[in-house]
């Protein structure tokens, strides 16, 4: 009892402490505070874009190396579906959801979506492999998967780079898509939207 009623007062003695330091401070606090949620939110964002960057470009590289194994057993009628039902039994065994015999073959589309130029050899350590092509895939796999339904290789572009600049959610890059924002976007450009960059794309919007 006597310990609780201690720790108690304890805590009180603290409480107004804090709250004499923060009157003391007034204004300098407030401004210190408001900066230091700034620095946590934005590592709080950025250690998310990373996971999320990492696991994006894990998956990528598992399809390449499919397709890579693929590649070597081609003479063989049926190689590639073959391969892919093991690797998803033994992945899912050994890792869980996410490694499906579909999710597999949309890491392989991906990989053949986006190439990405001088690879690694498939000797390649894994780390090595993936921190080579992080930086490349800024957006999580759930906004790639959506983009892969898109056929238009500058539609495809342009929404990626939108979904970036815009920080786009999965729902409202598939509201976009669905809404044929590019192709409208397109309509009314005077130009071929696949001849201009993003940044004169995105000013003569921003004009008209």
């Amino acid at each position: 009892m006597v310990k609780k009623m201690a720790k108690k007062r304890s805590l009180q003695i603290t409480e107004r402490n804090a709250r004499s330091g923060k009157a003391a401070a007034g204004k300098d606090y407030e401004r210190l505070f408001g900066a230091l949620i700034k620095i946590v939110e934005s590592a709080r964002r950025a250690a998310t874009r990373s996971v999320n960057s990492v696991m994006t470009a894990t998956y990528w590289e598992i399809g390449r190396r499919i397709v890579e194994q693929e590649q070597s057993g081609k003479r063989r009628a049926g190689y590639g579906e073959e391969l892919i039902l093991g690797l998803a039994a033994d992945m899912t065994a050994r890792f869980g959801r996410g490694f499906s015999k579909r999710n597999l073959e949309l890491m392989r589309h991906f990989y053949l979506t986006w190439p990405i130029a001088q690879t690694l050899s498939a000797q390649s350590s894994a780390m090595a492999a993936l921190s080579k092509i992080t930086d490349r895939f800024p957006l999580s796999w759930s906004h790639y998967v959506r983009l892969l339904q898109v056929e238009n290789e500058y539609a495809r572009d342009f929404y990626e780079k939108e979904a970036l600049r815009g920080g786009w959610t999965v729902r409202q890059l598939d509201r976009q898509v669905d809404s044929q924002f590019y192709e409208r976007t397109a309509l009314s450009n005077p130009l071929p939207i696949q001849h201009i960059s993003m940044g004169e794309f995105l000013k003569w919007t921003l004009l008209t």
